[in-house]
């Protein structure tokens, strides 16, 4: 939990008007649901958080209260409670808490656990409370939110929307308020949130660098003079920081008289139907922020201009209909839907009538109809959703990361095609690395770690771990049955129970059996014999549906591509899998097929990721035909045993009616499972496979 004493003041931040007013907006009002900042990194993100952490008043608390209760209104069920002698005429007054969630924080850190303290030493059961409780009433801030597993995500979302945290584990049953300003941080260089994970923040703002040399000397200056001075910096801003407190106070003293007349809300409403998003959470947002925004400049109700701004902090992150699709806003788009709900006649409360259930499709604020936030029938645990918008990621720029001269030197014998879009993606089978790993968590591969399902007990090998309580217990019992006492010990008085103490060396770790993310290596095949359009879009279909997979399964992916006389690195391993997307949709084919260099390529890529990273496993995806007319058999095999014990897939690209089967030897070289291109796509689910079984036997 951070301090905000020595925090760089909120008002001396240079610029990002955006941000500062997103923040301010949902410190006047938490009901928005918070905000994420999407920036590249060295934008002061951090900074204006534990700003605006300082700059906010101090709460009264109940004294003691490890929950922070108001005294005015203590809740019923906290578990320090009751406070029902809490006298709210003397409270006791606290700054507002910072509590930083980091990203390899546990389940219990986030949302509290059995006080394993108290049952080893007292032999009673006590909860020891979380940052969800650390945080209520203030500001709960979690960098690089979208690095953060989505199990953890999940826990902190539901919190921050029922404004309560339940828990029910290890024999703890415990509910408290949980009520706090939730930002989050991202780059989204390093990978994306979910859709229906973005959809869960109040606000969206993207920050980026000024270009202006005087404003960014400016920032220069004043950092400078915080670091040499911090309480003479703090200092020289205390005026403007009393003043922003001051109508943050006031804006939530105002905040309940506020009106929000129904043409405002029509309005609201209207332009969020206009831009297509999906359930209502939208509309919601965008009326509390401009009920919020007109408390904030002192105004008695809403007006368009508040509509306006609202809807250009509230929908952005909505209107991504792809996971590789950037979040953004139409700003003439925007103004021109205001035009049109403005000028719409009011037309009067629509009269009761039944519902004519052929006219009408699929609610869109039920999470099990179609949308982003929709499931496939047979993996419940995946997000299936892929490109519903017009333009789908053929559509987007070339990545802007500037590739080595290494790279753009690709050596060539003819010249390239220019590059096709890919076919519509579909959904693809899922493809894992063989055995139990300990990686990353993700959502791909077998894997032990801190996540999942509790399958055994061990010796701690390492700390801080996750305790298995009864393991622990157990194996006190076997040892103080198995040590004869010194003495005989007393014989315990009717009614009166033996304290069972357990040593550290009876400790155990819970083993846990989850799912691990990978390394996703696709090494793409790029000469003349991909070279037709029709085949070649197929292709980058099939790689696209793979990497929308990646995506979901929080994978980490790489990109190698071989035409011509040689090889290179199109992408190198990263998070951001819309990179890769945007690589592949950029790529062009043409030349000679020299496997033999695209493999090498890829042993030397995944050897050096190995060094890095040494605990993700990697899955090597080849997409080619098969054809080697570029190197020797010689220059082949060397390169499949550069590859030997890593974990391949071979997808054979041939599409000749006679079929040559050189996919499938080189498939026998690697030791690699082979499919064909049409093969990816997965099949029915188990359901579906039963009802058609059942027709057929009816039949």
């Amino acid at each position: 939990m951070a301090t905000t004493d020595s925090a760089y003041p909120f008002a001396g931040i240079v610029g990002m008007a955006d941000l500062k007013l997103a923040l301010l907006l949902n410190a006047v009002s938490p009901a928005i649901g918070g905000v994420l900042v999407r920036g590249e990194k060295g934008t002061a993100k951090s900074t204006m958080v534990r700003g605006l952490a300082a700059l906010l008043p101090p709460v009264p608390v109940v004294p003691g209260c490890p929950y922070s209760c108001d005294p005015a209104a203590p809740d019923p069920a906290c578990p320090a409670g009751p406070h029902g002698d809490a006298d709210p005429s003397t409270p006791q007054l606290r700054l507002v808490t910072l509590a930083e969630l980091p990203v390899g924080a546990t389940e219990d850190r986030l949302t509290g656990s059995l006080d394993i303290e108290r049952v080893l030493t007292a032999g009673t059961t006590a909860f020891q409370p979380g940052l969800l409780a650390a945080a209520h009433r203030g500001v709960l801030y979690v960098d690089e939110v979208n690095l953060l597993h989505d199990h953890l995500v999940d826990l902190l979302l539901d919190a921050a929307a029922l404004g309560v945290n339940y828990v029910e584990r290890e024999g703890v049953s415990v509910r408290h308020a949980s009520r706090f300003l939730l930002v989050g941080t991202m780059n989204p260089e390093e990978g994306e949130l979910r859709p229906q994970l973005l959809d869960r923040f109040g606000l969206t703002v993207q920050v980026t660098a000024s270009q202006d040399p005087a404003e960014r000397a400016e920032v220069v200056r004043r950092r400078l003079a915080y670091e040499a001075n911090p309480a003479e910096f703090a200092r020289r801003f205390a005026a403007d920081t009393e003043a922003l407190a001051a109508q943050v106070a006031a804006a939530r003293d105002r905040l309940p008289r506020v009106d929000l007349p129904d043409a405002a809300l029509r309005q609201i409403c209207a332009v969020c139907g206009s831009f297509g998003v999906d359930g209502m959470r939208a509309d919601l947002v965008t009326a509390r922020t401009a009920i919020a925004l007109a408390a904030w400049h002192d105004r008695d109700a809403v007006t368009e201009e508040d509509i306006r701004v609202a809807a250009r902090l509230a929908l952005p992150h909505r209107r991504r209909r792809d996971p590789f699709d950037a979040p953004g806003l139409d700003e003439q788009a925007l103004d021109e839907a205001l035009r049109e709900a403005g000028s719409e006649p009011d037309p009067g409360p629509e009269p009761p009538g039944p519902r004519d259930p052929a006219s009408s499709g699929p609610d869109s604020s039920d999470p099990a109809s179609s949308g982003p936030g929709s499931r496939g029938p047979d993996d419940p645990d995946d997000d299936p959703s892929g490109p519903s918008g017009p333009d789908g990621p053929g559509g987007l720029p070339d990545a802007s990361a500037p590739q080595s001269s290494q790279q753009s030197r690709q050596p060539t014998d003819a010249p390239a095609s220019a590059p096709v879009s890919p076919a519509a993606p579909f959904r693809a089978r899922l493809l894992t690395v063989p055995g139990v790993g300990e990686g990353a968590p993700g959502r791909r591969s077998a894997a032990r770690g801190p996540f999942g399902r509790t399958v055994g007990a061990r010796l701690p090998q390492d700390r801080p771990f996750a305790l298995h309580l009864p393991a622990t217990v157990r194996a006190a019992v076997v040892r103080r049955a198995a040590t004869p006492p010194l003495r005989p010990a007393p014989v315990p008085a009717a009614g009166t129970t033996r304290v069972l103490r357990p040593t550290p060396a009876d400790l155990r770790e819970a083993v846990r059996e989850g799912r691990e993310g990978n390394l996703v290596l696709f090494a793409v095949d790029a000469s003349g014999s991909m070279a037709a359009r029709q085949r070649m879009r197929a292709v980058k279909g099939a790689v696209l549906s793979l990497l929308l997979d990646a995506y979901q399964r929080r994978d980490k992916v790489g990109l190698v591509t071989f035409r011509g006389t040689g090889a290179e690195l199109a992408l190198p391993p990263t998070s951001s899998v819309e990179a890769a997307a945007r690589r592949l949709t950029s790529l062009t084919t043409g030349g000679r097929t020299p496997l033999a260099a695209g493999l090498a390529r890829a042993a030397r890529v995944l050897a050096a990721e190995r060094l890095r990273d040494p605990r993700r496993r990697a899955l090597l995806i080849v997409v080619t035909d098969g054809r080697a007319t570029s190197g020797s058999d010689a220059d082949l095999a060397r390169a499949a045993a550069m590859l030997a014990g890593t974990a391949s897939v071979v997808v054979d690209c041939e599409a000749s009616v006679l079929r040559l089967g050189m996919a499938e030897r080189l498939a026998v070289q690697l030791g690699a499972t082979l499919f064909r291109l049409d093969e990816l796509e997965a099949g029915p689910g188990l359901a579906d496979a039963a009802r058609q079984f059942m027709r057929g036997q009816v039949a």
